[in-house]
């Protein structure tokens, strides 16, 4: 969640930053220079696993490429901005997390975050062994939870942009267990699961995702 909302009784306070205000900020941690070189490490580092296994081939690459540039997309969109000094406010303090489920949580943020990560719920099974629908939604969890302390830390040490959110957790996981449903009817499709056997990174080309749980 944007740190510049924060859901207070039943509805969403705004608070309001002016551009004075930013600018009088002691300065920004730059994105992309922190963005762009993990983002290469980690794409190195999976060619690498690859190379190691004897499995590298075009399309497994083209499922790190993917995987490097959301990774990278999502660290620079949930974890910055960073501050390294928290902006003067004249308002009551907010607390860097919301556990209060549902109340004061816009819909149109529900169906973004789970949009955002439908991708995700596409990736991580084909990038696991035996990707059954509990370790796949146990790992899309584990990352957003991931997202979530990492929001929460920076807004408390340093001045981030966002703050760790119940609902969001919540939404990232459904939309990652969408995403893998998808990739399961696909499986069951002769033609497309043809398609995708190529990009798996275990198993026979042909196997599908196991609904089993």
């Amino acid at each position: 969640m944007d740190r510049n909302a924060h859901v207070l009784g039943c509805g969403t306070v705004p608070l309001q930053v002016t551009d004075e205000r930013k600018h009088e900020m002691f300065g920004a941690v730059p994105v992309l220079p922190v963005v762009i070189p993990l983002s290469v490490a980690l794409f190195v580092v999976l060619i690498a696993v690859l190379r190691a296994r004897r499995r590298l081939t075009l399309p497994r690459a083209a499922v790190a490429a993917a995987l490097t540039v959301y990774a990278g997309g999502i660290l620079a969109n949930t974890v910055f901005p960073i501050y390294l000094d928290s902006p003067p406010s004249e308002g009551p303090w907010i607390p860097p997390v919301n556990f209060t489920p549902v109340v004061g949580y816009e819909w149109q943020d529900a169906v973004v975050n789970m949009l955002v990560f439908l991708p995700l719920g596409i990736l991580v099974p084909l990038l696991t062994r035996r990707p059954t629908w509990w370790r796949v939604v146990a790992m899309v969890a584990g990352i957003s939870l991931a997202i979530e302390l990492a929001q929460f830390v920076t807004a408390g040490l340093a001045a981030g942009g966002h703050i760790a959110d119940v609902n969001d957790w919540f939404c990232n996981t459904a939309g990652g267990t969408v995403g893998f449903g998808l990739l399961t009817v696909l499986t069951k499709l002769p033609v497309t699961a043809q398609l995708i056997g190529p990009f798996r990174w275990h198993g026979p080309s042909h196997s599908e995702p196991r609904p089993d749980v």
